[in-house]
């Protein structure tokens, strides 16, 4: 579904992502990892268009995105979420999932003035839509609590649960279970396992955490210094040589081996 072909973002003198090509098959959920500073967010930025790349070229589908905006990407079925949710604080859990459906009629003021029927219509389609997407992700408990009060795993919750109020072809994960309790993490992986085996979505996740990755992610990349470093099962990465000494260190050999 994504092919990034030699990619590189320098800012200013420093190449954060650096002739990085890599592939995220369709249907698949693809692990990213790395230490930080390894590039991988950037590289998240620049296929989903936040920054415009030095170089390289993005495709999705076969079609060439590169450098397009973050809106145009929605419309075409890329969707991400960020390491800190941005959610809308003084809205509900419910108000924050109605917010997403692009070209409501009730936006113009004309369709509120002459065509309240079909506002009506729309409204009622786009919250029971919102409630379908509550009841998928168990948090019926918190859908009329603002969103402000949630805590971080259920804003990470609330986040999952925008990509699913459009049509997404792939949703990219940064640090999902970043200040996430272990309990609400294993119910936001359970929530994208569903997601890819019951509806096809496609994910590419960034996760510092090895046990999470292991639960959903196959393949998994490496990168460092900006580029990609290896590609394979976790099996395969914790074994590798090359990965182990230029950056992941003792820690995940141990648990490799233990």
């Amino acid at each position: 579904m994504i092919r990034v072909e030699h990619l590189t973002k320098r800012f200013g003198g420093i190449a954060a992502v650096n002739d990085a090509s890599l592939e995220i098959a369709t249907g698949s959920i693809t692990g990213l990892i790395g230490p930080n500073g390894a590039g991988k967010t950037t590289l998240f930025n620049v296929i989903a268009g936040v920054h415009a790349p030095t170089s390289g070229k993005v495709f999705l589908d076969g079609e060439d995105i590169t450098g397009l905006p973050p809106h145009e990407l929605f419309h075409k079925g890329m969707l991400r979420t960020f390491q800190i949710a941005h959610e809308f604080s003084s809205l509900t859990v419910r108000e924050n999932l109605m917010m997403v459906p692009p070209d409501q009629s009730g936006e113009t003021l004309y369709d509120v003035w002459f065509r309240a029927k079909q506002v009506k219509q729309r409204e009622d389609e786009v919250k029971n839509k919102a409630n379908e997407v509550i009841e998928f992700l168990q948090i019926e408990h918190v859908a009329d609590e603002l969103a402000g009060n949630l805590s971080g795993g259920q804003k990470k919750l609330l986040e999952l649960g925008r990509t699913m109020m459009s049509d997404a072809k792939i949703v990219f994960l940064d640090e999902v279970g970043a200040g996430v309790n272990r309990t609400l993490l294993n119910t936001i992986g359970d929530a994208i396992i569903r997601l890819n085996q019951e509806r096809g979505y496609t994910f590419c996740v960034i996760e510092h955490d090895m046990d999470f990755i292991g639960k959903l992610c196959d393949p998994v990349i490496v990168m460092a210094e900006g580029t990609v470093l290896a590609e394979g099962t976790l099996t395969e990465i914790k074994a590798n040589e090359q990965v182990i000494e230029a950056y992941l260190g003792t820690g995940l050999k141990n648990k490799a081996t233990a």
